[in-house]
């Protein structure tokens, strides 16, 4: 692979939030942005940003001007905020209608709220396996023992592969995402780590995909194997995806969470129901989304908002701006979970709206109630977060937990 300076740049967020403060805080250049260049050529990235919401709608609704088929845009949108390695195999992330209806198709009606509904139970009896853990302990990371190992274990049931193998999954998660610091030995190594990454999963999920071939269960896996509607290839891919997809991004919603709250001085108001858990998990997706940018490719030339974009260019959504736009959100710098409407785009938009929402909403949802059933007060220790390089989010969030007295 090309090591050269561009190589290196285009694997790197922008130059105004490379910092560590500005990947914990990139909300003040998106404000700037937004008034002074809501659509700016960024030389050194070779992509075209975009920072408004009617203009981040209109690229993630128009797959005819803005496409995300991979053939053409070398990214994984789905699980990467600018990374352009391509994480996973052909899947329905990266390609536009009519092969998008058929890759999702088999699987959509799994996804809707009326059947991730079912999982609710389960959900609750893992959070509250993973919270009796942490009462033992009163002092805890928030990160490492409760919100990577939850939403792995939901995703893994629903695939049908052992939860036992949750560590594996987190560091093929954890290399699959990882974006290289601006060094030529730091592109090369992520890149061997990514590939080699990428190399076991599917082996993994090629051999339990044979496996189920003729079976008759409800996972998902044994769905992928049964469907005529996929190649072998189209299969893996899926199960990569959902593997993916479907724990690394709710992972950083409950953290984000916890964050917010806390910083805000919100966590007895929402303990006690004054404030709506719903309604305050939809600002924490506003206010703090996992994912904070998805690209596109321009199919044709096409003009956005007074510039023209050349047909083969690609084009940066920041939903982490859009979300933060005065022209449809008040006060949009200050985090209120009364909000209604909450018209944010952390799902994304158009064909492409995240698959997985229903059940990260719900995980959400009920780890949180089960976190505060469990304790009277959650202190949270903000002195040196450190932000990941890949999602956003945190490498850590220490926490000191008091348990409800028993009455």
């Amino acid at each position: 692979m090309s090591t050269d300076d561009s190589a290196v740049e285009m694997r790197q967020p922008p130059e105004a939030i490379r910092s560590r403060e500005g990947q914990l805080d990139p909300f003040e250049w998106y404000a700037k942005m937004r008034q002074e260049a809501p659509v700016h050529f960024d030389e050194q990235r070779q992509t075209w940003d975009v920072f408004r919401y009617d203009d981040a709608k209109r690229v993630l609704n128009d797959h005819d001007a803005f496409t995300a088929d991979r053939g053409q845009a070398a990214v994984d949108s789905a699980t990467s905020t600018e990374d352009d390695g391509g994480t996973i195999l052909e899947t329905m992330i990266g390609v536009d209608p009519p092969e998008h209806e058929r890759l999702r198709g088999f699987v959509n009606e799994r996804f809707q709220p009326g059947s991730i509904r079912d999982y609710r139970s389960r959900i609750a009896e893992l959070t509250d396996e993973l919270t009796a853990q942490i009462e033992g302990d009163g002092q805890f990371d928030f990160v490492d023992e409760f919100a990577v190992p939850l939403p792995v274990i939901v995703i893994a049931e629903l695939l049908g592969i052992p939860s036992e193998r949750r560590e594996q999954f987190k560091d093929w998660s954890d290399s699959l995402i990882a974006r290289p610091d601006n060094t030529s030995a730091s592109v090369e190594r992520v890149q061997r780590q990514r590939e080699q990454a990428r190399k076991e999963m599917g082996e993994y999920f090629a051999e339990l995909l044979e496996d189920r071939r003729t079976g008759d269960g409800d996972d998902l896996i044994t769905l992928a194997a049964t469907t005529e509607e996929l190649s072998t290839e189209e299969r893996i891919g899926f199960c990569m995806l959902l593997l993916l997809a479907g724990n690394i991004t709710t992972t950083n919603l409950l953290t984000n969470a916890v964050w917010c709250f806390e910083e805000q001085g919100l966590m007895d108001a929402i303990r006690t129901g004054e404030i709506d858990r719903k309604n305050a998990i939809e600002e924490v997706l506003r206010y703090r989304s996992p994912v904070q940018s998805v690209r596109r490719i321009a199919a044709e030339d096409v003009e956005l908002n007074g510039h023209h974009i050349q047909s083969g260019a690609i084009v940066t959504v920041w939903l982490g701006s859009a979300n933060r736009d005065p022209e449809v959100f008040d006060a949009p710098e200050s985090f209120r979970p009364e909000r209604k409407p909450n018209r944010h785009v952390s799902f994304g938009s158009g064909v492409h709206y995240c698959l997985g929402a229903p059940l990260a909403r719900l995980e959400a949802d009920v780890a949180l109630e089960g976190l505060f059933d469990r304790f009277d007060r959650i202190e949270v220790d903000r002195t040196d977060l450190r932000p990941l390089r890949s999602l956003y989010g945190l490498r850590s969030l220490p926490c000191e937990a008091t348990p409800k007295t028993q009455s």
